[in-house]
């Protein structure tokens, strides 16, 4: 259904390091940087990017709008967070932890990126 995801970023190399972080502890690479100087990670064909905005504005986030990325386990999702927090971003929500839901239940935890942007780690817990 999608081709890739997008962000806004006011300063590529601050957020360059902060998803090369959570990213990072999920096993994916560190992102590239191409010749118009967006930051781009690639997982087969899912895609990944952070731009500054091509009108010249501030980035800022979306009210109500999450990027969740999935994650094999809640150690998976506690290191995710805590490599948010160490590098430059910081807790949004509530904690860590299960949420109760239909069918399954599920362990979240988010973060906002340095622009802002609100992030989500999910693992669904089996029945």
């Amino acid at each position: 259904m999608f081709s890739h995801v997008m962000l806004g970023a006011n300063d590529i190399q601050e957020s360059k390091a902060f998803y090369d972080a959570i990213l990072g502890v999920l096993g994916y690479r560190s992102g590239y940087i191409d010749p118009m100087g967006r930051c781009f990670y690639m997982s087969g064909g899912d895609v990944f990017g952070l731009s500054v905005p091509i009108d010249g504005g501030s980035a800022s986030h979306g009210n109500g709008a999450t990027i969740g990325f999935s994650v094999d386990s809640t150690d998976a999702a506690d290191a995710w967070h805590a490599a948010g927090l160490t590098s430059g971003g910081s807790a949004c929500e509530d904690p860590p932890g299960v949420r109760e839901a239909s069918p399954n239940n599920m362990y979240l935890a988010y973060l906002r990126d340095p622009a802002g942007n609100k992030l989500c780690a999910l693992y669904r817990i089996p029945n």
